[in-house]
């Protein structure tokens, strides 16, 4: 049996290094080509998240579209769904659900100082958007004043910023709100991430 030559196997394998990596460079380039080809979403205004200075409006009912008026909302809930809308083109923000806030008015006396200092006379605003699995927080319990996800009981005490029962891993984000001749006006972005992380 003949032995190979030690300089031809280190050939051999210097050789199929050289077709591995080049095969490897080919694979990386032809899938960066590949991703600047698929279209991205399209971000229309309807799907952006909350802007700074849109108002508040109705999201349901017989008031949908029409700007939230803090000093109508009821003292102790329930809250009202709504969404952001561009004050300028009038565009309703209601194309992703991330972008669904939720409006109470709470006895200012009872909100935490974090909660306090993103909401205007007691009106909080929070993202509706669950942080267990992502559905729209539409509960209301009066008497526990906590606002709880239909899919898997989570309950949420907005008073005082915490999750109180069932899954949801962290509490929903507060969305900075300021008054603005009788209307509530986005003030700034969510303070933490919407819905599932």
């Amino acid at each position: 049996m003949e032995r190979e030559d030690p300089t031809l196997r280190r050939e051999r394998r210097l050789i199929l290094a050289l077709i591995g990596t080049s095969m490897g460079f080919a694979t990386l380039s032809a899938l960066l080509v590949a991703k600047d080809l698929i279209p991205k979403p399209s971000q229309t205004p309807d799907k952006l998240p909350p802007q700074v200075g849109d108002i508040l409006v109705c999201a349901t009912g017989h008031k949908e579209g029409a700007p939230i008026d803090p000093g109508r909302l009821p003292l102790g809930g329930p809250f009202v769904l709504a969404y952001p809308m561009d004050r300028k083109t009038r565009v309703i923000r209601n194309g992703d659900a991330k972008s669904t806030p939720l409006v109470v008015h709470l006895d200012p006396a009872s909100l935490v100082p974090e909660v306090r200092q993103h909401a205007v006379g007691g009106v909080v605003v929070y993202s509706a958007v669950c942080t267990h699995l992502g559905c729209i927080v539409s509960l209301w319990h009066p008497q526990k004043q906590l606002a709880q996800c239909p899919c898997h009981g989570g309950e949420y005490d907005l008073a005082q910023d915490r999750v109180v029962a069932g899954p949801p891993p962290r509490p929903l984000p507060l969305l900075p709100v300021r008054q603005e001749g009788g209307v509530l006006v986005v003030a700034g972005p969510f303070t933490g991430p919407v819905g599932v992380v």
